[in-house]
């Protein structure tokens, strides 16, 4: 199985339950704090160069949620300037195995990435009740992914 740096919130509930998969599929993390990591633009762009700019944002982050930032009206150059000082804004996890790395937890990509040895998520899973009510999970991601709540 493989050796995974996971990086999460602390205390995401969404995070819990995505390590929980990747841990009931056999595969050992190394669990780190995405809010405390010292990011370069470099290191930071090697998880979300290949997503377009408006995945690469955590949706549910404060300032998008009350418009102080738009995802999908900023250049990528900004978004990684902003996402340097306000780390929450960033889409988690960020994980990394065997030199590749992900943002984000959409269920068939890290089945197809690394396995997950038929560890399923349960429609409850797919969303979670934030601060802010509840959030809707979308089809085949979990909470930290683009679109999904992540508190």
């Amino acid at each position: 199985m493989a050796h995974i740096i996971f990086y999460e919130k602390p205390g995401c509930r969404g995070n819990a339950r995505q390590k929980a998969l990747l841990l009931g599929a056999g595969h050992e993390l190394e669990v780190k704090n995405l809010l405390t990591e010292p990011w370069t633009r470099e290191r930071l762009l090697a998880f979300l160069s290949p997503l377009p700019v408006s995945q690469w944002f955590n949706r549910s982050a404060p300032m998008v949620r009350d418009g102080r930032v738009d995802p999908d009206n900023i250049e990528a150059e900004l978004a990684i300037a902003l996402m340097l000082t306000q780390p929450l804004l960033v889409r988690r996890p960020l994980m990394e195995s065997a030199g590749q790395r992900k943002a984000g937890f959409v269920w068939e990509e890290v089945d197809a990435w690394v396995g997950l040895a038929g560890q399923y998520a349960t429609e409850d899973e797919l969303g979670c009740q934030g601060n802010a009510g509840q959030c809707a999970g979308h089809p085949h991601e979990i909470e930290g992914a683009a679109g999904a709540c992540g508190h």
